[in-house]
């Protein structure tokens, strides 16, 4: 029997153990062809409610193990991850439309987050504190209790278990609403992983539902941290939502990543970085290369080299052939991408490539002669489309890079590093890339966004102790303290 058997959870949810979907079912759909693969079991607002008061009821329990024991449930996870790791890649490519490659790479990085996560339990917890009284003083971080998690159809494995693997591994349950659109890779697969790796039950829920799903999880009272990644229209409603019912919100939201060619760059070198910055998994990546900003002495050779690039990558079927870029997700993604495109180039963008598309098929796209003002430029495209616009100077460059509402990843390609990091410090992101274009991601690394790209909160390593406990004041004292009254 396959790991995924469809007869284990088929029209059903998780909730420590399968049960039929108050909500129904609803398809899965391979949007490469528009087949039907499967059919996902629908939650409600009452499951929320339900699996909510569940994992609060078991949480403490789960938070006073001995940190060994909750670290070899992770890492059995993680071996279990590995093991299955064919069968996965093969939903991936079918569910959420990425290439071979680079469902590898997803599993790949899951896998290494729950590892990393398996470190979190045996890490510090807490430091001393002087005082001016007679006492021990100091503060230790603890389980918040239940944590909800959000996450989105485009890396739908690493999305969902970089949130879901430390808050666990932390001591704290989760109740976890996948996009449905991916509800098998982003929450099927983190069932049956920690279903067989024998976490306890009631700890984890997966939840796959609409927006009223989510508005139960974050206005939840026994719910006291939400981890959200999507979209920034979104991410506010979540944020607004969340700062009514007094709980953190942590917000990985979206991304208008600019790539700043200089003058020294190695043209050849540039291109592909930049094609695989703004093309990878078809641009739906928070991180994509959302502007290429040039400098203007070899911008014409960029513009062209990057076309070339796109006028050569095979789109097409990923679970049928050796492609570059997969479908876009939904016909509505498509339709937004091509309306952005469209736009620009009826405001004077030349079409240096792509522009077109068949079915979800979109072709790659270089867009030249662009202006800061053009939505392909101004926007989060989402898709695979490469505004490339032009600079005279490094303060100009400086200004362009950071005139957007975003500030996720930066990427800056030049011979001279020092050069290179100086520009970066004058650009507000959260990540910085010398080098390299702006599509990266580690499990061991501090990983988060500012102004518009998100609040702030850092994922990764360390960052999740900060992420998913709360701070407590502790004192102790020999005797009862002494008062006049």
């Amino acid at each position: 029997m396959s790991f995924l058997t469809e007869e284990t959870w088929t029209g059903q949810v998780y909730t420590g153990r399968w049960v039929a979907a108050e909500g129904g079912e609803m398809p899965v759909i391979e949007p490469a062809t528009g087949h039907e693969l499967s059919r996902i079991g629908v939650a409600t607002p009452a499951d929320v409610a339900r699996a909510a008061r569940t994992a609060a009821a078991v949480q403490p329990a789960w938070a006073a193990l001995p940190h060994p024991e909750r670290s070899a449930i992770l890492r059995r996870a993680a071996g279990l991850w590995e093991e299955n790791a064919a069968e996965i890649e093969n939903w991936v490519i079918r569910e959420s439309g990425k290439i071979g490659p680079a469902a590898q790479f997803e599993t790949h990085v899951a896998v290494q987050e729950i590892y990393e996560a398996a470190t979190l339990p045996s890490r510090p917890y807490g430091e001393l504190l002087p005082s001016e009284q007679p006492r021990l003083s100091f503060a230790e971080r603890v389980a918040a209790g239940v944590v909800g998690v959000i996450a989105p159809f485009n890396f739908p494995q690493i999305l969902a278990i970089r949130s879901v693997a430390p808050a666990l591994a932390l001591g704290n349950a989760v109740v976890l609403k996948p996009d449905p659109r991916t509800a098998v890779c982003g929450g099927i697969v983190l069932a049956r992983v920690f279903e067989e790796a024998c976490l306890p039950a009631g700890l984890l829920h997966v939840l796959p539902g609409g927006a009223d799903v989510g508005e139960a999880l974050i206005t939840d009272p026994l719910v006291r941290i939400i981890s959200f990644t999507g979209s920034t229209a979104v991410g506010r409603r979540v944020g607004e939502l969340a700062a009514r019912h007094l709980k953190r919100a942590h917000l990985e939201l979206g991304g208008n990543s600019a790539l700043v060619i200089l003058d020294d760059a190695d043209i050849a070198k540039a291109a592909a970085a930049g094609a695989w910055g703004s093309f990878l998994h078809q641009g739906q990546i928070c991180m994509a290369t959302g502007r290429h900003l040039v400098a203007q002495a070899v911008y014409d050779d960029y513009v062209a080299a990057l076309a070339d690039k796109a006028s050569n990558l095979p789109v097409g079927d990923p679970a049928s052939g050796n492609v570059a870029l997969g479908p876009i997700i939904d016909e509505r993604q498509r339709d937004k991408v091509h309306a952005l495109v469209t736009a620009s180039t009826s405001a004077g963008a030349t079409l240096a490539a792509g522009g077109t598309y068949k079915g979800l098929f979109y072709r790659p796209t270089v867009l030249a002669d662009v202006t800061t003002q053009m939505p392909a430029y101004a926007s989060e495209v989402f898709g695979p489309v490469a505004p490339v616009l032009k600079f005279s100077s490094l303060d100009e460059a400086a200004q362009l890079a950071a005139q957007t509402e975003y500030g996720l990843s930066l990427g800056i390609l030049t011979k001279d590093v020092v050069r290179g990091l100086e520009l970066s410090r004058r650009i507000p992101t959260g990540i910085v890339h010398i080098n390299e274009q702006t599509v990266d991601d580690e499990p061991n690394v501090p990983f988060g966004g500012l102004l518009d790209s998100g609040t702030g909160t850092r994922f990764g390593g360390t960052a999740n102790l900060e992420a998913f406990t709360e701070t407590r004041w502790v004192t102790i004292r020999g005797d009862i303290a002494p008062y006049p009254f």
